[in-house]
């Protein structure tokens, strides 16, 4: 069941910036022993954040499993990325990159949908964030400056 969905919005519109955010909060979250989905819109997408949790920092890296068609999840892995077709497990954390609400969202005890300052962007979050609301789930939103990007 979920608790709660935290919305980070950030300053800039950089995709990459999105990710490399997403790294972090997903590094806090295994370094805290929780389980995490990554939920990307494109392969394409899960690639490029396959390929920078493996490098975006210096001092560590993330473990973790690809979940694109027809490649199952990995069990022993604490840390998937996914894609809308995918059929990734449960876990503690949803990191949603996202354009829509996920289909399977009860499945996750919270939700991290992360917001970039692209406008189309921020309107498809405000859209989730309405359904959250409707759904009557508990929402905080974190506006975050250049520093915490």
């Amino acid at each position: 069941m979920t608790e709660r969905v935290d919305f980070y919005v950030l300053k800039n519109a950089a995709a990459k910036q999105r990710w490399v955010f997403a790294c972090r909060l997903t590094e806090k979250a295994y370094l805290s022993d929780l389980s995490v989905v990554i939920a990307n819109d494109t392969p394409a997408d899960a690639r490029a954040l396959d390929d920078l949790l493996w490098t975006f920092s210096e001092r560590s890296f993330i473990p973790h499993s690809v979940c694109l068609d027809g490649h199952p999840a990995d069990p022993a892995a604490k840390v998937h990325l996914t894609v809308p077709s995918a059929s990734p497990p449960a876990a503690d954390l949803l990191v949603n990159l996202t354009a829509q609400l996920p289909a399977d969202w009860q499945r996750y005890s919270r939700i991290a949908e992360i917001i970039d300052a692209d406008e189309e962007r921020r309107r498809l979050g405000r859209e989730r964030f309405k359904m959250y609301r409707g759904l009557k789930l508990t929402l905080q939103t974190h506006q975050l400056d250049d520093s915490d990007e």
